[in-house]
């Protein structure tokens, strides 16, 4: 990898809302400031939860912000050929095996770790015997992973003990979001990745797919996640409110407070190039709150 290649990978689930710009703003800037490409990905991979045109809505948006992308953008519904190669690598190294178990299994037999359930196992030492086994897990007998986050400083997690072996190829024949991640930052070679702190518990699989496949590790930095006044992440589930394309520079200058720049409050009534000159020439990654989350949104960031 040569320079500073980033990018912002949204799922076209429903329009670009609060807690999706903070993590576009935050990614956008790390890349201008060091002279980086800054590229667009759409995470369509599982089409059930695509909403048809949000894809194109999400892009429209972020173009009326002033965050415009470099090269085309990359869909991972046209990847599968990738992410069935990088599978088939891991099964030449017996590094997956098959598994059958049920959600409801999982839960009787698993004790609780970061992220729900720890996969007990089940299927590990008897991969073949059980019927209608469907899905793939990847092996993480030993795997302990260490990384320093730019934000929240260092993590350590043991992949086995705390997640357990990880599905990489769904039972419903999707390819699952750690392994397709994993291969598309190869494929566009990303130096650096920035998103939010939802994702942070997921880093640790995702290095441990890179070390066995043989790939590079991105540097990260995982921003606060925006949450309402309940404690709860903005969505479209919790009715989280689109950005308004027609007003951009107000909801920029309450991405850039809420990532700790401190903006001028005169910035909002200004042009969104306005507002990108100033945060291109301010932006200070260490000034992020160091914190998973940060609670209620900025009232200049809500509807009305």
């Amino acid at each position: 990898m040569e320079g500073y290649r980033g990018r912002f990978a949204p799922s076209p689930t429903g329009p670009l809302h609060f807690g999706s710009l903070v993590a576009a703003v935050g990614s956008f800037l790390a890349a201008r400031t060091r002279a980086g490409v800054w590229l667009v990905r759409i995470e369509d991979l599982d089409a059930p939860r695509a909403l048809p045109g949000a894809a194109d809505e999400i892009l429209r948006t972020l173009a009326a912000c002033g965050m415009h992308w470099d090269g085309p953008v990359l869909y991972q519904s046209t990847r599968t050929d990738a992410y069935r190669g990088a599978l088939e690598r891991l099964r030449g190294q017996g590094a997956v095996y098959t598994c059958a178990c049920s959600r409801r299994e999982i839960a009787d037999s698993a004790v609780a770790g970061v992220e729900g359930r720890v996969y007990p196992g089940t299927c590990r030492e008897r991969p073949a015997a059980r019927e209608g086994a469907r899905a793939l897990r990847v092996l993480t007998r030993g795997a302990a992973i260490a990384f320093d986050d730019a934000v929240q400083g260092r993590i350590a997690q043991d992949v086995e003990k705390e997640i357990g072996d990880f599905v990489v190829y769904r039972a419903d024949r999707v390819y699952a979001y750690q392994l397709a991640v994993v291969v598309d930052d190869a494929e566009q070679d990303i130096s650096d990745v920035v998103r939010g702190a939802d994702l942070l518990a997921s880093t640790p699989r995702q290095i441990h797919l890179q070390q066995l496949l043989g790939l590079p590790q991105p540097r990260y930095a995982h921003l606060p996640v925006a949450v309402n006044e309940r404690g709860e992440k903005l969505s479209k589930q919790t009715l989280a409110p689109p950005v308004d394309g027609n007003d951009p520079a107000s909801a920029l200058v309450a991405a850039l407070d809420f990532l700790g720049q401190r903006p001028p409050a005169e910035l909002a009534r200004a042009g969104a190039v306005d507002v990108w000159q100033w945060a291109v020439a301010n932006w200070r990654i260490e000034r992020v709150p160091r914190l998973p989350a940060v609670g209620a949104v900025p009232a200049s960031a809500r509807p009305g």
